[in-house]
């Protein structure tokens, strides 16, 4: 089920298309034109507005609705009669174009609010795949590419919770010698215990376990790169540019100007520019990073341009709790990225 604060930003993007003119009457109206939105959803969009915990939001999503509404590149002023809202249901294939409103049935909006996420994806399906569909499963990524220092970075868990007396000798039961064998129950401890102190006898262990998963993913991903076109075509799934234009409606930060951007196709984008180097380079921090750099020829400008991002490699829920993902994130300013273009 979404979060309050998503359903409040994208229902409200849509329904002020509508060119109703005032938003609260316009949630008190619940107009019919606005498809896929149930009753309970309705009511805790009022509730939302009224308890006051999400006006930004609101105001927010809000303007950049009448904004699309107006735009030059949007609807020109011309009132849609159907606004389409995806809401938590999951598409039966993955689509290229991370929609949350269709509207008249040819425009397709992103509402993106305060997040650079591109994707999140197991590792492999980054590292091995590259983003190019399903791929064979590796096991724990953590498992496969740093095995040895894994389990030192466990053991050293391990002996710190014995040692600090926050586990009893039953719970300690729970978390065996190897890694491999850690259940449930043994991840929700060392979850736990690792919310309430920060040892130091860890630390070592865990910066040698953070610099392999970065290294080495960082090489299995430039393993299979391979040549400018096939790295092309991984900038446009990094980016999400896809088979059909779309747009992106909402803020990159709580105090940033909006964002109101239209995407390039792929075949938009090939148009205008070329894609010079791509690079990508482990740097370990607080976490397993892997950094990416897209160098490209923007012909129309005549001028270079690069875009940046990286990737957090990361257990999904806390550490040794979860299966580990790969974040991609966007570093470089939306409006700066090529193939992203401001609202007209």
């Amino acid at each position: 089920m979404p979060s309050l604060r998503t359903e409040v930003t994208e229902i409200t993007t849509g329904l002020a298309m509508m060119g109703l003119g005032d938003l609260d009457w316009a949630l008190a109206a619940r107009p019919a034109e606005i498809v896929g939105v149930p009753d309970a959803t309705w009511d805790r969009l009022v509730a939302a507005r009224a308890a006051g915990d999400h006006d930004a939001d609101f105001h927010r999503a809000w303007d950049n609705g009448l904004a699309f509404l107006r735009a030059t590149d949007g609807l020109r002023s011309r009132v849609p009669t159907r606004v389409e809202w995806k809401g938590p249901d999951k598409l039966p294939l993955q689509s290229d174009v991370p929609a949350d409103l269709r509207v008249d049935r040819v425009y397709l909006v992103s509402c993106k609010y305060l997040s650079k996420v591109l994707h999140n994806v197991a590792p492999t399906g980054l590292f091995d795949g590259g983003l190019s569909g399903p791929v064979a499963r590796a096991g724990d990524w953590f498992s496969t590419v740093a095995p040895t220092e894994l389990q030192r970075y466990y053991e050293a868990s391990r002996d710190e919770l014995a040692a600090s007396g926050i586990a009893g000798a039953a719970e300690l039961a729970h978390v065996p010698e190897m890694v491999g064998d850690l259940a449930r129950s043994g991840r929700d401890l060392l979850k736990s215990a690792f919310k309430r102190i920060t040892p130091a006898s860890v630390e070592e262990p865990y910066a040698a376990f953070v610099r392999a998963v970065a290294e080495r993913s960082a090489d299995r991903w430039k393993g299979t790169l391979g040549d400018r076109t096939d790295k092309e075509r991984l900038l446009w799934r990094l980016l999400r540019l896809g088979g059909a234009p779309y747009f992106v409606l909402g803020a990159s930060t709580a105090t940033a100007p909006p964002m109101r951007l239209r995407i390039d196709t792929a075949w938009d984008w090939q148009q205008r520019y070329r894609l010079t180097a791509f690079e990508v380079w482990p740097e370990p921090a607080g976490q397993p990073v892997v950094r990416w750099q897209a160098n490209v020829a923007d012909r129309e400008a005549g001028a270079d341009v690069s875009v940046r991002g990286h990737v957090e490699v990361r257990w999904s829920h806390g550490r040794f709790s979860g299966h580990p993902e790969a974040k991609v994130y966007l570093d470089t300013p939306h409006a700066g990225v090529p193939g992203y273009h401001p609202l007209g």
